[in-house]
């Protein structure tokens, strides 16, 4: 991704999804740039993330807290208590589907964002949010529907490309704290990544300290993204 190739932008300062008393900025891939589908993957492997057609990385004047992680999925072997989580949730079907609105995802993302996330800006989803935040035209994703019979209970929204497998987000019933599907989720996706030959699920961001980050860090081996490129985390 040279500069002479790809232009990026840089966006004005916005409030802080992650502290409420900082600003941020992200820079931006030209959304109109040809072939963003060619580009994802090299910009998985720099740090950049994707939510809906853009592709972002956190650039903010005065701080770096937005650690770009991923997991080596040769390496990954479950904690005690991810296995426990598998185990509770030996109930449940994972299938691979196309990804897009439907009111059945819709109906389970709009609790999820009421319960979850009230009063975020986002928990009054229409369907053309959903489609606008999940999906893009350029983008390789499946949706991993979480179901138990015919019952949906999440979706693990998942980009594919060789470079690595992306995990741009996950919704589910916010009345199955107990099941930790969250967590379910992205072992699924370790698995999806292994049947495929896919050597890194991209986390987004971790924000040593931040309560909705630190998960991540239980997914190891880790690595983290720094001025001299991946390492894996202490």
């Amino acid at each position: 991704m040279r500069s002479d190739r790809v232009r990026l932008f840089q966006t004005l300062p916005h409030a802080c999804g992650y502290f409420p008393d900082r600003t941020a900025q992200n820079l931006v891939i030209d959304p109109a740039a040809p072939h963003l589908d060619q580009l994802y993957g090299p910009a998985l492997e720099r740090g950049f993330r994707r939510a809906g057609g853009h592709l972002y990385f956190p650039y903010c004047s005065s701080c770096r807290a937005c650690t770009p992680c991923r997991i080596d999925v040769e390496r990954f072997q479950p904690s005690r208590s991810q296995r426990r989580c598998l185990k509770r949730n030996a109930d449940l079907q994972v299938v691979e589907s196309m990804a897009g609105y439907n009111s059945e995802r819709h109906a389970l993302y709009e609790r999820y964002l009421r319960q979850r996330h009230p009063g975020g800006g986002m928990d009054e989803a229409d369907a053309s949010d959903f489609r606008r935040f999940l999906t893009a035209p350029w983008s390789p994703t499946l949706f991993l529907e979480l179901r138990q019979g015919p019952r949906l209970l999440g979706v693990a929204v998942t980009d594919l490309s060789l470079h690595g497998l992306s995990a741009v987000y996950t919704f589910f019933d916010p009345d199955e704290t107990e099941r930790g599907l969250g967590t379910f989720a992205i072992l699924q996706q370790v698995e999806l990544a292994r049947r495929r030959g896919i050597p890194w699920i991209y986390l987004g961001f971790w924000i040593e300290g931040h309560p909705k980050m630190d998960y991540k860090r239980h997914f190891r081996p880790l690595q983290i993204r720094t001025i001299d490129g991946w390492v894996d985390m202490p």
